[in-house]
């Protein structure tokens, strides 16, 4: 796993090739991921599903989902393609998938995910996730773990929808903490439906911001491809040095093109990178997550919880 701050490892939410589970299938049969036999043994195990052919790219919508008119660098404006104003009462499932397939934190000390109101609720125009002690250990918890007293919550577009290039847009309040134990994240994962021979970290993963709360000032972006290789580059795959308030309101944008990718922090260019790796020439899931912390940041098991994200949108545009 790539070191993320000096000499604490970091690692990214979820560094596996299902990242973000299985929770439907394709036409296609296992089979099909040949030649890339890794996928074919995460798909007989039923850790993601049959690859799927080409989907169309995705449509317009109503441009009020997505707010004011943004413009692009030409003067051109930005077209809304995906948003979610969280305006309900309810998980739009239409638009997500809670995450059940994997667990978060240490080795000792780790939260099941799990979809449940506990831990993912929409309420007061927000999205809301949690990690918090249970009153009863969860059951069955995934990744063959034993079962925990903690449970956190995580959302994705998984077979729902998928982009490739474009903005992407989150504005999130992390809870407030200055100690190690919790993490979360804004980030891309390669849609699972499209073959790729790529293992990762070269098959690619886009963070657009992961927070520890090790780090109560800091939104670390995080583009993980080839040049993972050499471990964190900060100015290339990494930044160490853009500043964002843990229990504030902060906006994160990643702006894709097909040779270019800029994350901002509320506005302020944070990383670019212009290695136009394959990595990031294909189409990308959106997840969302609330988790205990690993490494030096390892959640110690007292105090702390319950802990929740906010999420006030998430907005795409193409």
């Amino acid at each position: 796993m790539p070191t993320r701050f000096a000499s604490v490892v970091l690692t990214p939410i979820l560094a596996v090739s299902a990242a973000v589970g299985a929770q439907a299938a394709g036409a296609a049969t296992c089979a099909d991921w040949k030649p890339n036999l890794a996928n074919e043994l995460s798909c007989n195990l039923n850790l993601i599903g049959p690859p799927q052919t080409a989907q169309p790219a995705p449509g317009m919508i109503d441009p009020a989902g997505c707010g004011a008119t943004v413009v692009k660098s030409d003067g051109t404006p930005w077209q809304c393609t995906f948003s979610d104003n969280f305006d309900g009462i309810d998980l739009d499932r239409s638009k997500w998938v809670p995450q059940t397939n994997f667990v978060n934190g240490s080795n000792t000390v780790y939260a099941c995910y799990i979809d449940d109101p506990a831990v993912i609720s929409v309420s007061g125009g927000n999205l809301n996730l949690s990690v918090k002690e249970m009153p009863q250990p969860v059951a069955g918890c995934p990744s063959n773990r034993a079962g925990s007293r903690f449970a956190a919550g995580q959302i994705s577009t998984y077979y729902l929808f998928s982009q490739k290039y474009g903005r992407f847009e989150a504005r999130i309040k992390v809870p407030s903490a200055s100690a190690p134990g919790l993490q979360e994240a804004f980030w891309l994962w390669p849609d699972v439906r499209y073959h790729s021979t790529a293992l990762w970290p070269l098959s690619g993963e886009i963070d657009i911001v992961e927070t520890y709360s090790q780090y109560p000032n800091l939104a670390i972006p995080f583009l993980h491809y080839s040049a993972d290789l050499l471990g964190p580059q900060p100015g290339v795959n990494t930044a160490w040095t853009c500043q964002a308030n843990r229990g504030e309101w902060n906006t994160y944008t990643l702006e894709w093109t097909a040779n270019r990718l800029e994350v901002l922090v509320n506005g302020q260019s944070c990383l670019v990178n212009n290695s136009n790796d394959s990595a990031f020439d294909k189409r990308y899931i959106i997840a969302l997550t609330q988790a205990l912390g690993t490494g030096a940041n390892a959640y110690g098991g007292v105090g702390m919880l319950p802990a929740t994200t906010q999420v006030d949108y998430v907005r795409v545009w193409q």
